[in-house]
């Protein structure tokens, strides 16, 4: 490119997105001159999902900016909790984030998810038609034009996801109330209407039970039932609930 030369910073949460040649401070970038201040965000590595506000020379502009000579561009972080206007808060994972959706339907919150690789094209499609939040950590997808709002997930670690999701959105929880296996909702199922789908040790050893109204799988208090808890305790803390 041989155009416009600004100055170029990054939040220091943005930096492990950029080059390291780029990680130290301000750094020069010469720009074509015609390209947004968006594309030149996302050519240097960072996806949009995870800019914030957007300050040239201390003010604030839009994506649309088209940088001029001599400017400095600051990128900040998302603020916390983001908002996600114009439809409820609800999110869709990729094939990666398996645990992460199980442990947000734990809490309650509507998390879509397939357990098999559907192609970036269809999860952004779904993103864009179900109005959902995509959640990956699959740079690239999130670079996708078609996708209707999305987030990265920084660690590789379920637990930190997790508070990661709860701290940055601030959902609605409410916990054992949605289907870990499908996603559906509960619902209290009396012991007589599930027996056959039991076995006889438990049978014999629970009486309250819950059915998913979607896939009639059945939940009770059984040996994990105490790891759940801790899980949902420490959301319910995270979320300051």
């Amino acid at each position: 490119m041989n155009g416009p030369e600004i100055t170029f910073s990054v939040a220091p949460e943005l930096r492990l997105f950029l080059p390291p040649e780029r990680r130290q401070g301000r750094t020069a970038v010469v720009t074509d001159g015609s390209s947004t201040l968006g594309h030149v965000v996302e050519s240097l590595g960072v996806p949009l999902t995870e800019a914030g506000r957007l300050l040239v020379d201390g003010r604030q502009v839009p994506v649309s900016h088209i940088p001029q000579e001599g400017e400095h561009v600051e990128v900040r972080g998302v603020d916390r909790p983001q908002r996600v206007p114009g439809a409820p808060l609800r999110f869709l994972l990729d094939v990666h984030l398996g645990t992460l959706a199980r442990r947000l339907r734990l809490l309650g919150v509507d998390a879509a998810y397939a357990n098999e690789d559907i192609g970036d094209p269809a999860l952004a499609a779904q993103s864009a038609k179900e109005r959902r939040v995509l959640l990956s950590r699959d740079r690239g997808l999130l670079r996708r034009r078609e996708l209707w709002a999305g987030a990265y997930i920084y660690s590789d670690r379920p637990d930190d996801q997790l508070t990661d999701v709860l701290e940055r959105f601030a959902p609605e929880l409410a916990p054992w109330t949605r289907c870990t296996a499908c996603n559906g909702p509960l619902t209290d199922a009396d012991k007589d209407s599930v027996q056959e789908q039991l076995e006889r040790g438990t049978q014999r050893t629970y009486d309250v039970f819950a059915r998913c109204t979607v896939c009639d799988r059945v939940y009770w208090r059984g040996a994990h039932h105490a790891r759940l808890e801790a899980i949902v305790a420490s959301a319910l803390r995270t979320a300051g609930t």
